[in-house]
């Protein structure tokens, strides 16, 4: 009697716990946490039901199940060398690096298989494509339009991929050592044109100063005797007057007077032991002096 009872009330206590713990798995089936770095792809039957974002979520115990975790930080692809040939018909070697993260993992899981790969692989098709187009000075000049044209171009290509191209950086353009060779001897051509260019110009400015200076100096000289030429006249005009207004008695006196003054600096110069003495010089004296003596009265 005791036996059956304890068997009866073990049994009914065993279903119990059993649904107890079927709930238990139901709940912890159901609730699913995702990290705020990743989404969550979930199937149902094999096919895409829902993407989970950070967080809790809830789905349905056995029926639906997470296929795909995916992480949607800002990854980088390995670096990249590939070659190619620009419009002057010059090859060259690129190291890329390109920067993406994942927008829609739904598209990335089911659309492309390696992702990394075909990105790379478009990347290098887009390069060699867009450096076909240029010269290779433009290559080198105009780096910074030709990263912001692959990026727009690589974004255009992975746009069904749910993928988001952040950043595209050319690292490098390699040269092989016959083209670095022909490079530097048209850059010292080049510098040696600016050098003769420069030379050229200095002599040419100073040719052109030198003749400022000529100019400045004629005209100047000019200026001195145009002033010399005025004084003259004025002098001529002031003797004239003098003439009309003294007679020719004005003009003798200015003329001794003029003699006295001579043979005076000649007296006073330097080491002059001897003085020449005109023949009329005491004539000179004398009709100065009765000029001189006849203002006077």
């Amino acid at each position: 009697m005791d036996i059956d009872m304890i068997t009866d009330l073990v049994g009914g206590n065993l279903v119990v716990l059993l649904l107890a713990l079927f709930i238990i798995l139901c709940v912890f089936l159901a609730i699913r946490i995702v990290p705020q770095s990743e989404q969550h792809v979930v199937e149902r039957f094999g096919r895409l039901k829902a993407v989970l974002g950070p967080g809790i979520n809830f789905i349905v115990p056995f029926l639906d199940k997470v296929a795909h975790k995916v992480s949607i930080l800002e990854r980088q692809l390995p670096n990249a060398s590939q070659d190619a040939i620009t419009a002057d018909n010059v090859l060259v070697q690129v190291e890329t690096s390109v920067f993406y993260r994942i927008l829609e993992p739904e598209k990335t899981v089911y659309r492309i298989r390696d992702v990394d790969g075909a990105i790379a692989t478009t990347v290098a098709g887009i390069v060699r494509a867009e450096i076909g187009k240029m010269e290779l000075d433009e290559v080198q000049s105009n780096r910074s339009t030709l990263i912001a044209t692959i990026k727009t171009s690589v974004e255009d290509a992975v746009d069904n991929w749910g993928i988001e191209v952040t950043r595209a950086e050319i690292l490098d353009v390699n040269l092989d050592q016959a083209t670095r060779d022909a490079m530097l001897q048209q850059l010292n051509a080049e510098r040696e044109r600016r050098a003769a260019v420069t030379r050229a110009e200095g002599q040419k400015r100073a040719v052109e100063l030198q003749a400022d200076g000529d100019l400045y100096a004629a005209r100047q000289e000019a200026e001195a005797r145009r002033v010399q030429a005025d004084a003259e006249a004025y002098a001529t005009g002031v003797v004239a007057e003098a003439i009309a207004k003294g007679g020719l008695e004005a003009v003798q006196y200015n003329i001794a007077l003029e003699q006295v003054k001579g043979i005076t600096r000649m007296a006073e110069g330097q080491g002059t032991q001897t003085i020449v003495v005109p023949a009329d010089a005491a004539d000179a004296f004398g009709k100065a002096f009765q000029m001189l003596k006849g203002r006077s009265t």
